[in-house]
């Protein structure tokens, strides 16, 4: 990606766009399952896929032509287990943008309150110029 990109529309994606996705958590998505522990509850890798996919949607259909966004950094609590058959809702809401930088908001809730929560950096980068990078 050149220094200096700009967005090709000439605004950036409005802060305050968020999505909302809900998981009915299963032996698949546990600790053991994902290799990341040795008890049966929601993984933290599993949470962290589950932000991310939020956060895309988020986004999705407000970004340049041909761009895409990767993360970038996260900061993350994992706050409270939830066993298998517990459902779960993750949210992200972009707070603010610099530059190509997208800064979101993360929760993760279930009926008796948050489970997790952080912070998420995405950026937008240029599909082809990012794919000619990977080693």
């Amino acid at each position: 990606m050149p220094r200096g990109f700009t967005y090709r529309t000439g605004v950036a994606p409005n802060t305050g766009l968020s999505a909302r996705i809900e998981l009915h958590v299963t032996e698949v998505d546990t600790a053991v399952a994902f290799r990341s522990g040795s008890v049966p509850v929601l993984a933290t890798p599993r949470l962290l896929a589950l932000c991310e996919e939020a956060s895309c949607l988020a986004i999705e259909g407000h970004l340049p032509v041909n761009c895409t966004s990767v993360a970038k950094r996260l900061q993350f609590d994992h706050l409270v287990p939830v066993g298998v058959g517990g459902t779960v809702w993750a949210e992200a809401t972009l707070d603010r943008t610099e530059g190509r930088r997208l800064v979101f908001t993360l929760s993760v809730s279930e009926s008796a309150g948050l489970v997790a929560a952080g912070k998420l950096v995405r950026v937008i980068v240029d599909r082809t110029s990012f794919l000619a990078n990977v080693r």
